[in-house]
């Protein structure tokens, strides 16, 4: 796996009352089974990113057996009051993983008070010495899912259902915008924003809104199946992203960019009982296995999957970088020059859309 630099800096925070109350400092974990806690933005339900992170806390426990005691809370807000829930789940495990950004301050926090307990936050940047950050490059994947749509659309229209203007997110559409525009450069794509990371409702409109604008191919950065529900009533073809979203558009959902934390997480468990665990920052992609393509729709033509295919081969073999050069953003101004690509520090710090993107930033 890849490891990442050091620069983010957008932090969202959305203080809401996380059901849990405050826990004392406690003393050292008691003998018996190791244990690890992962805490979840979303529902777990049956697809979606919070799924597929406690699929792979199924894994570690399936692995381990009664070695390891796993635990789980889902639904917690972003923002400050989500303190109260890491210091809980702290005061009794050995390992917290804390799974959404804007978790990333009150881990911070409570890693400070409990010094002897691990823990890891995904997607941030803040690390200490008993805190670690792990990440996948999403990208890669919203690269191909790109190409798919930029072979797929008849329109010339795609659409993205975005959560919020984090560079994460906005290294999403990006991606997924020069990937279609290599395959078809008339290819617009049109961003609609739901400041949620889980809101069927806000997301089924959000695909709506797109679908009425003429976006004939539809891909989501939220939690929910809303978008390829949405794809399948109305006959347009969707994308899905964090899982398999196959179920939801038996015929209409191409393929999904999926997540893959089983492997990572079954390695830090297994790091943190053996006494060799320590801090460090992961950034794993298609190569790794982090991040993977679900199956192709039999509807995807096969001339399509063969390239995508190729191109993924390519990026897993270092030959192709989905920011690499020429690279414009909306207004024009060269953002990496031919022969040229972005650099960790730069993808990690993306603030702007690139060229053929409509939207805006917030």
């Amino acid at each position: 796996m890849q490891t990442r630099r050091d620069l983010m800096r957008t932090v969202l925070a959305a203080p809401l009352a996380a059901g849990l109350a405050p826990a004392v400092i406690g003393k050292a974990q008691a003998a018996g089974p190791y244990r690890a806690a992962w805490m979840y933005v979303g529902p777990v339900e049956e697809a979606g990113y919070s799924f597929q992170h406690d699929l792979g806390r199924r894994a570690v426990a399936a692995k381990f057996g009664d070695k390891v005691k796993t635990s789980y809370v889902e639904n917690v807000p972003e923002g400050a009051d989500a303190e109260r829930v890491i210091r809980k789940l702290a005061q009794t495990n050995d390992l917290v993983f804390t799974t959404s950004f804007g978790f990333m301050n009150p881990t911070v926090k409570v890693a400070k008070e409990f010094p002897k307990v691990k823990f890891e936050h995904a997607t941030g940047y803040k690390r200490a010495a008993n805190l670690a950050t792990y990440s996948a490059r999403f990208y890669e994947g919203r690269f191909l899912a790109g190409v798919i749509a930029g072979r797929m659309t008849k329109s010339n229209v795609i659409g993205f259902v975005g959560a919020f203007p984090i560079p994460e997110v906005v290294q999403n559409i990006n991606a997924y915008a020069i990937g279609a525009r290599m395959v078809n450069p008339k290819t617009r794509v049109k961003v609609v924003w739901v400041s949620t990371w889980y809101d069927p409702g806000k997301e089924r409109a959000a695909a709506d809104t797109l679908m009425s604008q003429g976006a004939d191919v539809l891909v989501t950065h939220t939690d929910s199946a809303a978008v390829q529900e949405a794809g399948e009533q109305r006959g347009v073809w969707t994308i899905g992203y964090d899982s398999d979203m196959g179920r939801y558009g038996k015929k209409t959902c191409l393929t999904s960019v999926v997540s893959d934390w089983a492997g990572y997480y079954v390695q830090e468990v297994e790091a943190g009982m053996n006494g060799t665990w320590k801090s460090h920052d992961t950034w794993g992609g298609l190569k790794s296995g982090m991040v993977k393509m679900a199956p192709f729709n039999a509807a995807l033509p096969k001339s399509v999957a063969d390239e995508v295919l190729a191109r993924q081969a390519d990026i897993e073999a270092g030959k192709l970088a989905p920011f690499q050069g020429p690279l414009k953003d909306q207004a024009g101004a060269t953002k990496a020059a031919a022969g040229s690509a972005l650099t960790d520090e730069q993808i990690l710090g993306m603030n702007w859309l690139a060229e053929g993107v409509e939207g805006k930033l917030g």
